[in-house]
């Protein structure tokens, strides 16, 4: 039995009328920063005794959150169903499937990552070795978003332990079924001392990094996120911050109106909207507008039946804050021609197509975690760039055209954390590409091998003999001009040849 009941005593030591609890007479679930420091003072000690640095280990760890996933896939689903009405589908396929994929990939491929890289040498350096060592940070703190509440804590996790990090995770505390199953399973299949999962509030987060960690992983929304890059300023802990915003979609009149039709309505409606790589508005070419509508609605009814309330491929807004939010944007904004429907009881918004929006509308500048798609109309390419361009630089940009030299255009002049072309929100799911923000949409990146490389530090080691010192004596005091006029010569003819531009 879930539910709010009258604080036990560590809630009530804290300053809290009530606690979640998930049977009556168990303890608390919340982690308090009380208890966050001596999580971070065991995974400290755990880290400064060498325990994540041998191969071994990490790849022991990176099976064991396989076999987590493999064994208890019912749960995950039953906590996704319960916290987001998320279909099986979309659990096992864009959550587990996802976390699995990254693992397997971290595993194939540590030996290869863990290797010292030589680099090229120049002349002075040509008898030493020049290498690029990735050693882990330390204990780094990894918070995930509700959207996709398992795979935005794992993903990062996988990159964390195959890079040899101690770890704490905190699970959003709007999946709190997701976040429990979390709670409840990682300590039995990961090494207890090195990786813990923490139940805080958002507002409690910024507290806990202040703490100092090695490095912080956010996903979230710009608001929480600035908090989040702001507590980390005052430890000078790095961040790696993967936010939302407004992600535009192009349309060009030159495109098959079916198929873009079919993925556009996917990424959008897909966990009832909620994500933060999904498209967030359409800038439509006037001349396909009316056939992209109509299309849409035949696209709805065919994925959700006539009544999506009834369909078991549709979710639900995480929470009334969330319902009420998405809620007063959709009245605010536009003319609904698809859609529209909302039942507060159930948190249930149908997918929702808006026409006749306009910039000025609150749904063009707030961001949207809801089943809502605002379309706008532009007379071209250019004015589609140019609007773009006007906004803050968004996470993804997707463009739907057949004509090469569109997608171009719109890949090259439009900055953006990623782009895609045909498609939606699959640029964020592959292990061989970065996934993250730039400008206001965040920094940092991370999947397969980038994980790897946002949780380690690439320390450069020369690695010196004493043969050169015939020449290398030329850098001593006291300086003389014939030991520079050497120098500056030595340089040019390097500069000639391969960049080297040092005998030192």
């Amino acid at each position: 039995m879930s539910g709010k009941i009258r604080a036990c005593y560590v809630c009530q030591r804290n300053g809290r009328l009530t606690c979640r609890r998930t049977r009556l007479g168990e303890p608390c679930l919340r982690t308090y920063p009380l208890e966050c420091v001596d999580l971070l003072r065991r995974a400290r000690i755990a880290f400064q005794a060498g325990r994540t640095l041998k191969e071994d280990f990490r790849l022991a760890q990176l099976e064991a959150v396989v076999r987590m996933l493999e064994e208890h896939e019912c749960d995950f689903v039953d906590a996704l169903g319960r916290d987001l009405h998320k279909p099986r589908f979309e659990t096992v396929v864009f959550e587990l499937i996802m976390v699995k994929n990254e693992a397997l990939h971290a595993i194939s491929n540590l030996k290869k990552w863990m290797e010292p890289q030589s680099v090229e040498k120049n002349l002075s350096t040509s008898l030493d070795e020049c290498l690029v060592i990735s050693e882990p940070l330390g204990v780094v703190f990894i918070m995930g978003t509700w959207c996709s509440p398992v795979q935005m804590c794992l993903v990062p996790l996988v990159g964390a332990i195959a890079a040899g990090n101690c770890a704490l995770i905190s699970p959003s505390e709007y999946a709190v079924h997701t976040a429990e199953v979390l709670h409840r399973l990682i300590p039995f299949y990961l090494d207890n001392e090195c990786f813990h999962v923490i139940l805080a509030g958002i507002s409690d987060l910024p507290e806990i990094v202040e703490l100092k960690f090695d490095h912080v992983f956010f996903t979230g929304n710009r608001e929480d996120g600035s908090r989040i890059a702001v507590a980390a300023a005052r430890t000078l802990t790095p961040v790696t911050l993967i936010l939302g915003g407004k992600n535009p979609c192009y349309v060009d009149q030159h495109c098959d109106i079916a198929t873009t039709v079919q993925r556009i309505a996917w990424a959008r409606f897909h966990n009832a909207g909620q994500s933060i790589m999904a498209p967030s508005y359409i800038l439509c070419h006037t001349d396909v507008k009316a056939r992209l509508v109509q299309a849409l609605k035949c696209c709805l009814m065919q994925f959700y039946g006539p009544d999506p309330r009834e369909s078991r491929s549709f979710g639900r807004m995480v929470n009334l804050e969330i319902f009420n939010r998405t809620r007063e944007l959709l009245w605010r904004s536009g003319k609904v021609v698809v859609g529209g429907q909302v039942m507060e009881a159930e948190k249930y918004i149908a997918p929702t197509v808006l026409t006749e929006v306009a910039e000025s509308d609150p749904i063009m500048h707030q961001e949207v975690f809801g089943p809502v798609l605002p379309i706008l109309a532009v007379n071209d390419v250019d004015e589609a760039i140019a609007f773009i361009n006007k906004q803050e630089k968004p996470l993804c940009v997707y463009a739907y055209s057949t004509d090469n030299k569109v997608i171009s255009r719109l890949r090259s002049e439009t900055s953006s954390g990623s782009f895609c072309s045909n498609d939606c929100i699959f640029q964020s799911l592959m292990v061989a590409l970065p996934f993250g923000g730039v400008g206001a949409c965040g920094m940092g990146s991370f999947h397969g091998r980038y994980s790897f490389d946002t949780f380690s530090h690439r320390k450069a080691c020369l690695l010196r003999g004493t043969w050169f010192e015939c020449v290398t004596y030329l850098r001593y005091p006291p300086y003389e001009d014939r030991n520079l006029s050497l120098m500056t010569w030595a340089c040019t003819l390097s500069q000639k040849s391969q960049g080297w531009c040092q005998i030192m």
